[in-house]
């Protein structure tokens, strides 16, 4: 009888202390949701996007892939002065973080990260991590394809170029005249490792962008 209690002792105290170490254990946090995407394709028109409206658009029409519809989703563009328009700084248009990708891994915790304005490289845009809309990475540099050319139209600051030649092509109208400027989300290649600001294109058509390892993708942020 006394090895039978002692045993039923000792199994009391095993399931109190494995009840314990249960309620000592944190829950899990949930994963934050996607606020981050490369888009998946392009428009098809080169880098005529119906200006930044039809940009955003398309940004919103494909983040449903990733189960974020209820937010307000920007298009990472920049767009130059023109007659009465002031310049857009791509920067000023996509809230301030933090931002993460579809797998919940952090891409930036603000602005000032994502640019790298107090120290370069405080984001976390690599090809593993700019994920698209549906989870899955863009081909980079060594793929065939290669579409690691993002259009941004901006400097590596994220602003907009003040000069006068054409960096947007024609702020986001044309799929002729002009050039834009693209970003790599591998950061490799173009003489820098910019994911913003890497070169212009070679034109604004489909084929141009093509001719530079593009097909017209977009950096997709949450602004809200």
């Amino acid at each position: 009888m006394r090895n039978r209690n002692l045993v039923v002792a000792v199994m009391v105290l095993v399931g109190t202390g494995s009840y314990l170490l249960l309620a000592q254990t944190p829950p899990a946090q949930p994963q934050p949701p996607m606020t981050f995407f490369v888009t998946s394709t392009g428009r098809g028109k080169g880098a005529d996007l119906g200006g930044l409206a039809g940009a955003d658009a398309h940004c919103q029409k494909l983040a449903p892939a990733g189960g974020a519809r209820n937010r307000k989703w920007r298009a990472y563009l920049s767009t130059q002065a023109s007659g009465n328009q002031p310049a857009v700084n791509a920067r000023d248009r996509i809230g301030q973080g933090p931002w993460h990708n579809f797998k919940g891994e952090l891409i930036a915790q603000n602005v000032a990260d994502l640019h790298g304005d107090i120290e370069r490289d405080r984001n976390n845009i690599t090809k593993l991590a700019a994920l698209s809309d549906k989870g899955e990475m863009i081909n980079g540099r060594g793929d065939n394809p290669n579409r690691h050319d993002i259009l941004t139209g901006s400097t590596s600051h994220g602003r907009a170029y003040t000069d006068t030649a054409d960096h947007t092509c024609q702020n986001w109208t044309s799929s002729g005249a002009g050039i834009a400027q693209v970003g790599h989300h591998d950061r490799v290649g173009g003489g820098n490792t910019s994911w913003n600001s890497a070169h212009p294109s070679s034109g604004c058509s489909q084929e141009n962008l093509a001719s530079t390892s593009g097909v017209g993708l977009l950096y997709c942020f949450a602004a809200n």
